[in-house]
């Protein structure tokens, strides 16, 4: 149809009424043709349909085991023949299409092998394959000796991969006689002159009965030591001891099992760990014009740390120099207590402030401004109701509600502070809506009330409770760490581990503020690190991660370091140091994880085999008919419109139609 209208077009334009000469009669009448037959095409807009069939090869992800725990077993050479193998066939490349992956902590896209992961995370990287081919046929090949120190077991999260997974085992199933260090656990902290625990499990492999010494070393002097014995029934032992914290800083200590004379790994005999011994000396000031049984209380339990001494004084004392405390105790304050409040201001001290029946409210209301309280000087007895919600500090429970009450006088404590309630004032079970202990943080100043007398009674019966004070203890404790901490805000702020162990990330990060005390993410932030023992320097830039910025520094031997972070062209700088001890958790194993490679390989309906059957391997993935290759047909629909030669060509037949126009002076 469109053809028949440009037809009879052109012939009505240049047919038999038309003067000019017969051949250019032809000529632009052709071109007119094709120009309104183009553009009706267009105004149609005609579809095409075009199919393409593809084909589409099964995925072959090959998995390669880049931990340290393969040299360490011997198996370098049968990971690069394996490799080798699957790489050369060429049978194998046709019929799949392979990947190949490395992993330790993390999985790389590539074959390059280096064997300096210090950690093995299977379960990761099956699950990145799990993500990566979640649509495709998919089989794994994981070459690997089995063996994780990171993550999720892998035989049980194996499944979640919905591919199989055919285990290439990296090592021998021989079972070697060993002793080893299988977990230590200790706190990263302990306070000056106090014990802290340390727990070591050992294991035993063999058929023997045998015996060993097992100790703990600090500077080649043994601080604890055990005789042991263990059978092949009886091949696990845990120990559980204390050492004392002596000095303060960074403790080290090395942890051995004697080895027997048979064994082959001597490595996993021992294993080194730290302590940070940190000093927690607090002095504290009670100062009240009353003789009181709650003083006693409070010094008894303030001192069971022995990092913390108290004294007590008398408002009217002339020889208190706020300067020697981390925290005051204002026990009933009344007018006398003027000065002392004065003073507290003018250095902005941490303050707790007990009140009582002979509290004077009146006086104290106008001392401070953050707690007040209007009194007819009415008493009452007030039990208290741990808040849940509290959330500064850990609060050791002591059962508030079954102590004995306390006196107060009778009012509505108001607080004109941001603030966090402790314990909430009750009445016959039911809660006042006053506090009984509250705290307030401001501008890095630290206050705390206590609203009641009578607290060696609470002591009294936490001992009748639990035949000990020590939960009593531990909660007047965690108040006095809190309120008598004061940290200085700057503008810097670097937050860094005492000590690392080289199998973990060791990182440093930091937060810089501009002068308004507002996070700065353009700044240039770096870290100079010194080694204490060769003096060998090496800067590093810490980069931005959300509001802090942060630099990783696992490419640093183990030793004894320290670091200045400082700000380009702001002369704002903070020091430190820090310890990185030696641990390579993969050299702790004898052989591989066989069984677990097998029941993975099981689970998802695998097969195992070994370095010496990658010719059964090749065979097995050749010949399983689940992994064939795909027959895809694309239909593909094109609108005419969308063909831009079109378009060209109407163009030209316009050009050529103007142009013979003109030379023949028809325009």
């Amino acid at each position: 149809m469109a053809g028949t209208a440009s037809l009879v077009l052109a012939i009505f334009m240049y047919g038999f009424r038309s003067k000019l000469p017969l051949k250019l009669r032809w000529s632009i009448g052709v071109l007119r043709f094709l120009t309104v037959f183009g553009v009706l095409l267009l105004l149609i807009n005609p579809k095409f349909r075009s199919e393409i069939i593809s084909i589409e090869k099964p995925n072959l992800p090959i998995l390669l085991d880049n931990s340290a725990s393969v040299p360490e077993l011997g198996q370098e050479s049968n990971l690069s023949d394996v490799l080798s193998q699957l790489k050369t066939h060429e049978q194998l490349n046709e019929i799949f299409d392979i990947s190949y992956y490395t992993f330790g902590r993390q999985v790389t896209e590539g074959d390059s092998l280096t064997f300096a992961e210090k950690n093995t995370d299977i379960s990761s990287a099956l699950a990145t394959l799990g993500e990566v081919y979640k649509n495709n046929i998919a089989p794994v090949v994981l070459i690997s000796d089995g063996n994780q120190t990171l993550g999720q077991d892998y035989e049980f999260t194996s499944p979640g991969l919905n591919q199989p997974i055919f285990p290439v085992v990296l090592g021998d199933s021989t079972q070697y006689t060993d002793l080893q260090i299988s977990r230590l656990n200790t706190n990263r902290y302990a306070f000056l002159k106090n014990q802290f625990p340390v727990e070591v499990l050992l294991s035993y492999s063999g058929n023997e009965n045998v015996n060993s010494q097992f100790t703990v070393k600090q500077n080649n002097t043994i601080v604890y030591s055990q005789s042991l014995q263990f059978t092949s029934e009886e091949n696990t032992k845990t120990v559980l001891f204390t050492l004392p914290a002596t000095s303060v800083g960074l403790q080290k200590y090395v942890a051995t099992i004697s080895p027997l004379p048979q064994e082959k790994n001597k490595t996993n005999n021992s294993k080194r760990f730290a302590v940070e011994v940190i000093d927690q000396a607090t002095n504290v000031l009670i100062v009240s014009k009353l003789m009181h049984p709650d003083l006693g209380a409070l010094k008894k339990a303030i001192t069971t740390n022995e990092q913390r001494t108290v004294r007590l004084a008398k408002p009217s004392d002339i020889d208190l120099d706020f300067n020697d405390y981390q925290l005051v105790i204002l026990y009933q304050p009344e007018g006398s207590f003027g000065s002392i409040f004065s003073e507290l201001e003018k250095r902005r001290s941490n303050l707790w402030i007990v009140t009582g029946t002979e509290t004077d409210w009146t006086f104290l209301s106008r001392a401070q401004p953050w707690f007040k309280k209007e009194t007819t000087r009415q008493t009452e007895e007030v039990q208290a109701q741990l808040n849940n919600n509290f959330n500064s500090f850990s609060v050791v429970s002591l059962g508030f509600n079954e102590l004995p009450p306390l006196t107060t006088t009778f009012g509505e404590l108001l607080i004109g502070a941001p603030h966090e309630i402790i314990l909430e004032q009750t009445v016959s079970r039911f809660t006042t809506g006053s506090a009984l202990v509250a705290t307030t943080d401001i501008d890095e100043r630290r206050t705390a009330i206590w609203d009641g007398e009578g607290i060696w009674k609470w002591r009294a019966a936490s001992f009748l409770n639990t035949d000990s004070f020590q939960d009593f203890d531990a909660f007047i404790g965690q108040l006095v760490q809190y309120l008598s901490s004061k940290k200085q805000r700057s503008r810097l702020e670097v937050a860094n581990e005492s000590f690392y162990y080289n199998n973990n990330a060791v990182t440093v990060s930091a937060q810089y503020f501009d002068k308004n005390f507002e996070f700065d993410s353009g700044a240039s932030v770096q870290i100079t690190i010194t080694n204490e023992e060769t003096n060998k320097k090496t800067v590093f830039p810490l980069l931005l991660k959300n509001n802090f910025y942060e630099v990783d520094l696992n490419s640093l031997p183990a030793g004894e370091y320290r670091f200045t972070v400082s700000v380009a062209d702001e002369g704002i700088s903070r020091s430190g140091n820090f310890s990185i001890l030696e641990y390579n958790v993969e050299q702790q194993f004898l052989n591989a994880d066989i069984e677990k490679l097998r029941r993975t390989a099981e689970r998802t309906k695998g097969e195992l085999f070994f370095p010496a059957e990658i010719d059964a391997l090749i065979s097995t993935l050749l010949d399983d008919e689940r992994f064939v290759s795909i027959q895809k047909s694309e239909v593909k629909v094109v609108p005419l419109i969308d063909w831009k030669y079109l378009l060209a060509f109407i163009v030209l037949t316009l050009s050529l139609e103007w142009f013979m126009r003109k030379y023949n002076g028809l325009i």
